[in-house]
């Protein structure tokens, strides 16, 4: 697995997203800055839908570097308690279905499925039977 970012997830499986512990305040963000003021902490792989929102038109180019053809996708803010919210797509899942405090798991997806060589980013999807 290729991350479009260095230092994303752990190198376990399955992954999980690494966050940085500020070594001043113990405050969690994601993802873990680089320097001296953060350590790695990897984070933990469920958490609950805090807020979503669907991405309903493709993102500007650059940064965006995902495939042509756009389909819209669910945003969401995911609660890691204890530890931080993270911004990542939700997958497997209708955007009818979705609710706040919604159980999920963090479940990496290919920015471009159909790259020869595509790149994860942070997905999460439902826990159980909520799909």
């Amino acid at each position: 697995m290729r991350a479009i970012a260095e230092g994303l997830f752990t190198h376990e499986w399955p992954p999980r997203l690494i966050g940085g512990r500020e070594r001043l305040t113990g405050r969690m963000v994601f993802p873990c800055p680089a320097g001296d003021g953060y350590e790695p902490v990897a984070l933990t792989s469920e958490g609950t839908v805090w807020s979503w929102t669907v991405q309903r038109f493709r993102p500007k180019s650059p940064p965006y570097g995902g495939p042509d053809s756009f389909a819209p996708w669910i945003v969401a803010y995911v609660e890691l308690a204890g530890q931080v919210i993270v911004e990542a797509r939700l997958v497997h899942v209708d955007p009818d279905a979705v609710r706040i405090d919604m159980p999920v798991r963090l479940a990496p997806v290919p920015l471009d499925p159909a790259a020869d060589d595509p790149v994860m980013i942070p997905a999460f999807e439902p826990l159980g039977d909520e799909v």
